[in-house]
């Protein structure tokens, strides 16, 4: 590998021009392919394996719109009653309009509350809320009732039509990001070219796999969020990558080494960790398709293309553009100076910090274990459910209908179950729907029952219940759960509540099989890389531990509420059940590039003859700067995005952000170098039958910087 990365490195730098070229046309290309044969991005909400989805493929099947998209329309007066003839004229106009809306296929009469001051209308539309006539687009819903609004009625919006196209995406992380990006850099080595290098190169990177995704998106439903994800990652590990390629160049120049020629030995080695840190990201990612739902699956698939596409520009791109660059890659002082080697001069404080934790390693492996442990304690109490519109800020219509409606209806009237009963499942229809209502008006969690309704064909009998609570209570699992046990055979119990508990049992059983998989193939990558069976053992146990510390923050920050009002949020809410795999596959991959650029680093010195401890206190001292600089570059473009209006990407950007910035820390500044210290030469050990199975990559010396020919010698690849 080592070999085919330097020729890569060497020819690249030799033809910057050709590369730069070749990349306008790449990049030209991509777009046409996309153009031809990409298409729009679309969201699929089934859950296959859900039995609440059961329920759902029924009604989609006899041709009932209670499967499709919705919106509750609430109309609350706060003087006087909506019963009188104003308000009933008011309710009628904005009953015609609803139901002139595109799509709308009914409209409820009126609900009015026991005061009469407020009214709920329910719309039922002919097509999923996924639809691409309907996903995004519910200007028509808020046309509709403007007129209303205009006579001096509140009205608040509900249901899926208004939630999937309120609040959207501001950008504020991309943008946080990138300015963040660009200060540490200047801040940190004192270029302009060095700081905007990474940055063009990573955006250049973003650019394809935008057109990836878009291909990608032809062939299968990919989630509007899904690019959102993609570029949130793609931007902070693209930055990553060719950062790390950069510090290795400039390293070598300050050693004197021909510019084309420095290029091709940071690709080499550098270059490798790219490969193996990505491979690293890539497992991660592709582990999400496990959770068995197609959400997830896209996510994975398109935040892969942007890793894998910002890797590959890194590895040719970067190289060239450090040859255009040259020593302007290096600060002003440092260009100002000799090119001869530097005289050794203070250690790095980085150094200097390894050899005061490894003098004493102990102490500060218990002290760092301690608050990753502290942190980490909450998550014993964290409690996942997927987030309704009650999570929503105060203000917001969806908030502002949602409280409404609790205040008015009750609270269950927010996430009513809806018993379907198949005709030809059952022995005696009328039996069985009896036998439902008797179900569910003997349980008294169950605050209204509605009349049975008959399908227009006359193959289901559909009956509504109310819970007394609302649908992110801590009690509704019991409550779905004992329901169904009531039901008679052949009737399926659906509606957003039970959805949400199908929704929630799966991911916290599915987190188990994602864990498992991410782990196994990551260890497996990280002992072939670093032919060692205890090093990718602790990398794996200290990022499920900075992971664990993540959840923890998450819980105490949301689901306890300490400092969500920091966050835009009133009050306390559970961690949202799309969290935990989502930030597991993620951040595993995150955390190993830090643990592969490090770990990469330290392999290099022990294996140039350095003891154990001296290979810790120079790795860190090599990578101690880049990977801090990352860190914090990934901390902003995670804190922006907790910045965003939905409190999903709050939670992820949080969540994300706090994780990263723990690994670069307490994990690779202090148990890494402790835990290492400890072990000695033990870090590398293998078993020999181990060592003869897996593919084997031998390093050569590195070539004499001053070759008349400007080539290095090649490294050797054997495969024992």
């Amino acid at each position: 590998m080592r070999t085919l990365l330097h020729r890569l490195g060497h020819t690249s730098a030799a033809h910057p021009w050709r590369v730069l070229l070749g990349w306008v046309i790449a990049l030209a290309v991509a777009a046409g392919v996309a153009s031809a044969y990409g298409g729009q991005t679309q969201e699929n909400w089934d859950v296959p394996g859900a039995r609440a989805q059961q329920g759902v493929e029924l009604l989609r099947r006899h041709g009932e719109n209670a499967a499709n998209a919705d919106a509750r329309v609430v109309v609350h007066r706060d003087q006087g009653v909506l019963t009188d003839a104003s308000g009933r004229a008011a309710l009628a106009d904005l009953t015609a309009r609803l139901g002139r809306m595109p799509h709308a296929a009914s409209v409820s009469p009126p609900r009015l509350s026991a005061d009469g001051d407020t009214a709920l209308l329910s719309v039922e539309y002919d097509a999923p809320v996924t639809h691409r006539d309907l996903m995004g687009k519910g200007e028509p819903l808020v046309e509709a009732v403007e007129p209303t609004r205009d006579a001096g009625l509140q009205v608040e919006l509900n249901g899926t039509m208004a939630e999937q196209s309120a609040e959207p995406m501001k950008g504020t992380g991309e943008l946080i990001g990138i300015a963040a990006a660009l200060l540490v850099l200047v801040l940190a080595f004192g270029s302009v070219v060095a700081a905007g290098l990474p940055i063009g190169a990573a955006v250049v990177g973003l650019v394809l796999g935008g057109f990836g995704t878009t291909l990608l998106a032809g062939a299968m439903d990919v989630s509007p969020s899904a690019p959102m994800i993609g570029t949130m990652v793609g931007l902070g590990v693209g930055i990553d990558y060719a950062l790390l390629l950069v510090v290795r160049f400039a390293e070598h120049l300050r050693e004197g080494v021909e510019v084309r020629h420095a290029a091709g030995l940071a690709t080499a080695t550098a270059g490798r960790s790219v490969v193996f840190a990505a491979s690293t990201v890539l497992v991660s990612l592709l582990g999400l398709g496990l959770a068995g739902l197609p959400t997830y699956s896209a996510f994975g698939l398109v935040t892969a293309i942007s890793v894998a596409a910002v890797a590959l520009v890194s590895l040719t791109l970067v190289p060239a553009l450090c040859r255009l660059g040259g020593r302007r890659i290096l600060a002003r002082a440092e260009r100002r100076a000799t090119r001869r080697p530097r005289r050794p001069g203070r250690e790095p404080l980085t150094a200097r910090w390894a050899q005061r934790v490894g003098r004493r390693p102990l102490p500060w492996a218990l002290g760092a274990a301690v608050v990753m442990l502290a942190l980490a304690a909450p998550v014993v109490d964290m409690r996942t459910w997927p987030s309704d519109m009650s999570v929503h800020a105060e203000g917001t219509t969806l908030r502002e209908g949602y409280d409404l409606v609790a205040d008015e209806f009750g609270p269950g009237a927010n996430g009513a179950m809806l018993a379907v009963v198949d005709h030809a499942a059952v022995v005696s229809p009328r039996a069985a729907v009896a036998a439902t209502v008797r179900a569910l008006e003997s349980d008294d969690r169950i605050a209204v029952v509605a009349p049975p309704v008959t399908s227009r064909d006359g193959e289901l009998t559909l009956v509504s219940a109310e819970p007394v609570f609302g649908p992110a209570d801590a009690r509704v699992s019991d409550l779905v759960r004992d329901v169904r046990a009531d039901l008679p055979a052949g009737v399926d119990l659906t509606g957003l509540t039970p959805m949400y508990e199908d929704i929630s049992q799966m991911l916290a059983d599915r987190l188990w099989v994602v864990i498992a998989f991410v782990v196994g193939m990551s260890f497996l990558l990280l002992t072939m890389m670093f032919r060692s069976v205890l090093v990718p053992l602790k990398a794996a146990l200290m990022n499920l531990l900075s992971i664990s510390a993540a959840y923890g923050v998450l819980t105490v920050v949301f689901q306890w509420g300490w400092g969500a009002q920091l966050l835009g949020l009133d009050h306390s809410t559970p961690v949202s059940s799309w969290m935990p795999i989502l930030l597991f596959a993620i951040l595993f991959g995150l955390s190993m590039d830090y643990e592969v650029f490090l770990l990469g680093r330290i392999r290099e010195e022990y294996d140039g003859g350095a003891d154990a401890r001296a290979a810790v206190v120079r790795g860190l001292a090599a990578t101690g700067r880049v990977i801090s600089c990352a860190a914090a570059i990934m901390v902003a473009v995670f804190f922006g995005f907790a910045t965003e209006t939905d409190p999903v990407v709050k939670q992820l950007g949080l969540g994300m952000g706090v994780a990263v910035a723990l690994d670069a820390t307490v994990v690779r500044m202090v148990l890494v170098p402790a835990t290492m210290s400890l072990l000695g030469d033990l870090n590398w050990w293998m078993p020999r039958w181990l060592d003869r199975v897996l593919p084997r990559i031998r390093h050569a010396e590195e070539p004499a910087a001053g070759q008349s020919d400007g080539r290095p010698a090649e490294p050797e690849l054997v495969r024992v």
